[in-house]
């Protein structure tokens, strides 16, 4: 077992040098994050806002972020039925550098992004988010997509943590909160999606600001659902940045608190070198708390490759079974639930 440190007080996240006062993981965003903090470039800043809306039938992916020389506003949809499909698109604006105004807490403030074609606002007065926007000509379709959704019950407790990167001025705030209650639409051609309590609709936002390091490689997983006995459980999962000897930023979610998790292991197939997306992965954990089998049905990639710059994410969707333990020692058990999992290659 590794060493797992808990903030439990509100303090400011970065030094007179622009590191971590006190890397660790907590449960409420108790660290302050001020741009005004860093150290680094600003080219060198990046912040996003990412949430994820979807239930065992279909899923929406919607990005705000900007990585300090490019903003991107992107928009995803995922079909879980009989024959699964994704669609996904992106505007992409040159060098924002803190102009789309991210706000510098999760907990309230209003963002509102136009780039290309694609106009999006994230709107959070603390007790309820609003998501609305539209997307003329997605995918080169001349058709317009629009999506108007409202999260609500945001849960007590969520998985935040403060990663250093082993260089000065560098280093990684995150806050995943999943299981928000999902009700809205999305419109798309003949695609037409609600998501309410009645198909068991829920969101996840990871909420990201940092200076990251230039070549990163990581693993994330997220999993949000009603379970048959009407209990809300999630989990989020990943490894593979900065550096995690405080805290690993794995958790279970159940009722709207949080679990703390040690290490899990990513078991993603391979053959002659190459990793198989597409084929039956599983879960490990070190103190058997987390162990699960996945089977993809629909591999997210949307590369974008310039060499010196590349971002190379293959977020998987599929249907998880298998079992975790809660910390007072109760078993969660469930069967083919759809959650995503991820192997991500980033220059940036």
């Amino acid at each position: 077992m590794s060493t797992q440190h808990e903030i439990t007080a509100p303090q400011r996240l970065l030094d007179g040098n622009g590191n971590i006062k006190e890397p660790g993981f907590a449960k409420k965003l108790y660290w302050e994050y001020n741009r005004s903090d860093i150290k680094a470039k600003k080219m060198r800043i990046k912040e996003w806002d990412y949430y994820y809306i979807g239930n065992q039938d279909c899923g929406l992916c919607l990005t705000i972020s900007d990585s300090g020389y490019v903003s991107c506003l992107s928009i995803s949809l995922m079909g879980f039925g009989d024959k699964p499909f994704q669609m996904n698109d992106s505007e992409i604006g040159p060098f924002p550098l803190g102009k789309l105004n991210l706000p510098s807490t999760s907990v309230k403030g209003d963002i509102h992004s136009k780039v290309g074609t694609c106009e999006m606002t994230f709107a959070n007065d603390g007790k309820t988010r609003h998501l609305f926007g539209r997307y003329d000509n997605f995918c080169n379709s001349k058709k317009t997509l629009t999506f108007d959704v409202e999260l609500t019950e945001i849960p007590e407790e969520s998985m935040v943590i403060a990663t250093p990167f082993d260089k000065d001025a560098h280093f990684y705030y995150n806050q995943k909160i999943n299981c928000m209650r999902a009700n809205g639409f999305m419109k798309f051609d003949n695609l037409e999606w609600d998501f309410n309590e009645e198909n068991k609709s829920l969101g996840t936002l990871d909420w990201g600001r940092g200076v990251w390091t230039y070549d990163n490689t990581w693993y994330w997983g997220s999993g949000q659902m009603v379970l048959d006995d009407g209990n809300v459980f999630g989990f989020n999962i990943g490894y593979g940045f900065g550096n995690t000897s405080a805290a690993s930023e794995n958790m279970l979610f159940f009722n709207g608190k949080s679990h703390k998790l040690d290490q899990i292991k990513f078991n993603i197939p391979m053959k002659n070198g190459e990793y198989l997306y597409t084929e039956p992965w599983t879960f490990t954990s070190n103190d058997g708390r987390f162990e699960m089998t996945f089977r993809p049905l629909i591999d997210r990639v949307a590369p974008l490759d310039l060499k010196v710059i590349c971002m190379l994410p293959h977020q998987v969707f599929g249907l998880m079974s298998g079992k975790a333990i809660l910390d007072d020692g109760r078993a969660v058990e469930f069967k083919d639930k759809v959650v995503f999992a991820e192997r991500v290659h980033n220059k940036w």
